[in-house]
């Protein structure tokens, strides 16, 4: 009789870690959006309500990254679901009269976002143990 038995939880590989490192840093800096007052000037700005969201995922995602990094696999899970909810706030900036420099910083903020999800959610590829 052949039996496969799940792997135990291995931890954290350095995937994951480069991964929950850049949640991290990308939460950080969208934390201080809320304080710098939109533009009430010929350009516009985003909403204030979007900067104070942006600014309450960016703490999220970084207190949930350094969670998932002692361990917690739930807060692996929300660190990538507040990061992705906060670059899809600034996904309108596409469909709109903004200037380039803007749709740029929202362009690397995407591929930041795609990046390290896919980084936080590479498990171990190695197979389970089989025993006899």
């Amino acid at each position: 009789m052949t039996t496969t038995t799940a792997p135990a939880h291995a931890g954290t590989n350095t995937k994951q870690k480069v991964g929950l490192v850049v949640c991290a840093l990308y939460g950080l800096t969208n934390i201080p959006t809320a304080f710098i007052p939109p533009d009430t000037g010929d350009q516009d700005g985003p909403p204030m309500a979007i900067l104070v969201v942006s600014s309450v995922l960016g703490l999220i995602s970084m207190v949930a990254a350094i969670m998932a990094w002692r361990g917690n696999r739930v807060s692996l899970r929300v660190a990538a679901g507040a990061m992705i909810v906060c670059t899809l706030t600034g996904l309108p900036a596409f469909f709109v009269d903004v200037p380039m420099g803007v749709k740029a910083i929202v362009a690397v903020g995407v591929v930041i976002t795609v990046v390290a999800a896919v980084l936080m959610f590479s498990g171990d590829r190695r197979p389970a143990p089989v025993t006899d």
